[in-house]
């Protein structure tokens, strides 16, 4: 280095400087690798001031992204299936809130949180399916930050943006497990929706229920098209083997303590897809809203009205999946 001022810098100060200038180009590096985004271990949960008030002692900074998980299943799902307090509703709701806002780009979920939170989301479906179909007014006046979850049919509600939940649900489904997890719950919550559909029904008390199913399974086959479109060949027929392999697996009836009233509708559905060749079952699961349907609308010797509601449902569950337009 050459002398500044008729002085020599002295070979220490090179070797700082020299370091300094290392350091830097190294952190650029890993800006330009990694994104300048980067989550923070378990997307900084355990550390979120808010989500460890609202989740209670077993949340402490620094604890293990899989020990987390646990406390927020813990924290979040009911004693019984689908059945909420106030403040296990206003849990799941903090920690959705606290992963979204800092990331306007989407979600980048860390991949031990992808199941738990799945678990969590499954005991909410049928919010869950509302938030997604879009057309209960009172989901979207409870979605935002500040409105705490409200009382109705002897539970708590959740309800949060839909593009929070949109996002969130993306950022799950990277793990075909906890896709199929979701997508399961949902679709048994469709049978039952339209098990309940009193016999005597016309025009849209008939029509309205299994529109609004298709549309939502619509939905679940948009993010799984988003999540297989960034992913390399191989490894998007494996994420969709995976998913085929635990929907031929699941169970048709309700967890323990609950009766599901779509119960047979679903065994019907289930023994048909797992006749389908392991090859064709996930492309299969698209005709999920009109197959489930089909065999609803048999068993109410619907008659006439048969093709033309199946065809209602086929274009519902389309717009279900063009609604999916995430980063």
């Amino acid at each position: 280095m050459k002398q500044e001022n008729g002085r020599r810098i002295p070979a220490a100060t090179k070797v700082i400087v020299l370091g300094v200038c290392l350091a830097v180009l190294g952190g650029i590096g890993s800006w330009l690798l990694l994104g300048g985004n980067t989550a923070e271990a378990c997307n900084g949960l355990p550390e979120n001031e808010r989500v460890r008030k609202s989740l209670g002692a077993a949340v402490q900074p620094g604890m293990s992204c899989a020990a987390f998980g646990e406390a927020l299943v813990k924290a979040t799902v009911g004693n019984k299936p689908g059945l909420h307090t106030r403040q296990q509703a206003q849990s799941l709701k903090d920690v959705l809130f606290a992963l979204g806002p800092t990331q306007p780009d989407g979600i980048s979920l860390d991949p031990a949180l992808r199941l738990p939170l799945a678990t969590a989301l499954a005991d909410y479906t049928p919010d869950v399916h509302e938030m997604l179909a879009g057309l209960d007014s009172t989901y979207l006046e409870h979605a935002g930050r500040a409105a705490p979850p409200w009382e109705a049919e002897g539970t708590y509600r959740l309800s949060v943006y839909d593009t929070l939940l949109r996002d969130a649900l993306l950022a799950v489904s990277e793990d075909p497990h906890a896709y199929a997890v979701l997508r399961t719950a949902d679709s048994r919550h469709v049978a039952r929706a339209l098990a309940a559909v009193p016999r005597d029904a016309k025009g849209s008390a008939m029509a309205l229920p299994p529109r609004k199913g298709a549309r939502v399974l619509g939905v679940f086959d948009g993010l799984a098209s988003m999540v297989t479109d960034g992913m390399g060949e191989d490894d998007a027929k494996a994420w969709r083997a995976t998913v085929a392999q635990e929907v031929a697996g699941g169970l048709a009836t309700s967890g323990a303590g609950t009766v599901d009233t779509g119960a047979d509708l679903s065994a019907r559905w289930l023994a048909d897809f797992r006749k389908v060749p392991e090859e064709g079952r996930f492309g299969r699961l698209s005709e999920q809203g009109v197959d489930l349907t089909r065999i609803w609308l048999t068993s109410r010797n619907a008659g006439q009205a048969t093709e033309d509601l199946l065809d209602e449902v086929a274009d519902s569950a389309q717009s279900g999946r063009l609604s999916v337009d995430l980063p």
